[in-house]
């Protein structure tokens, strides 16, 4: 009996151990996974639907925070400029510094330096804009389209101003990564700005911070769960082995 409950008091201590070393790992990954996207990102909730179908109404959605220098062509943004109010904005940047940008071409599309644009964001069958229009980009600024351009204000609707309805660069806060509520996923980089000059953006962390979060999760509970058992499976073995040493 002697050596029968050492040896499961051994099989108990070394389950509580893993159990321990589990739900340890576990609150680094998630305290870690936490704090990391604390520091990248910023979450918003975009009151319109000036975006839609890429991102609703309501939705809560997740920015990296980034600077100016670091925006691409096809980047959703979240910016503030006084002559858009000065309000968080949220839009596609479809023009940088020293492109052409006029709509539609015979197509119906909207063109970029003269040729047509993909744009796969929209909705099926909606023009790329239901008013005409044509500017010129200066330099260290943005030309920012809604994808529901049926209603989203944007820089349509400031070609009069002195900028030509671009805002600069470092009016950008942050870009928009992924749909954290009601999950919707991330959002892609457009394929159609791959090839031109400067490329599209990077993916941000998103995704890492998040496996992070969810393996620490899993670990806490899995660990806390297995520890309980192991210590009921022990305290059961113990007690028969004792009755049948009796």
């Amino acid at each position: 009996m002697s050596g029968t409950g050492r040896t499961e008091g051994g099989r108990g201590r070394l389950g509580n151990a893993l159990s321990g070393l589990a739900v340890a790992v576990g609150c680094v990954l998630f305290l870690g996974g936490f704090a990391w996207g604390a520091v990248q990102y910023k979450p918003y909730t975009v009151p319109t639907d000036s975006m839609a179908p890429s991102i609703k109404a309501g939705d809560r959605v997740l920015a990296q925070r980034i600077g100016g220098g670091e925006v691409r062509r096809g980047d959703v943004v979240v910016f503030t400029a006084p002559v858009w109010g000065d309000l968080p904005m949220v839009k596609r940047v479809v023009g940088v510094g020293g492109d052409k940008i006029a709509c539609c071409g015979e197509d119906g599309r909207l063109t970029l330096n003269g040729k047509p644009l993909d744009e796969p964001y929209l909705r099926d069958g909606e023009p790329a804009s239901i008013t005409p229009f044509t500017a010129e980009v200066p330099e260290g600024h943005l030309f920012l389209l809604g994808d529901e351009r049926r209603t989203s204000v944007d820089s349509r609707g400031h070609i009069q101003d002195a900028a030509r309805g671009t805002v600069e660069v470092s009016r950008v806060d942050a870009r928009v990564d992924a749909v954290a509520w009601p999950l919707g996923g991330m959002i892609d980089r457009p394929a159609a700005f791959a090839a031109l000059p400067g490329g599209v953006s990077a993916p941000g962390p998103v995704a890492p911070v998040l496996v992070a979060v969810a393996a620490g999760v899993v670990l806490i509970f899995g660990g806390a769960a297995y520890g309980a058992v192991a210590q009921r499976v022990g305290r059961s073995k113990v007690g028969t082995g004792g009755r049948g040493g009796r």
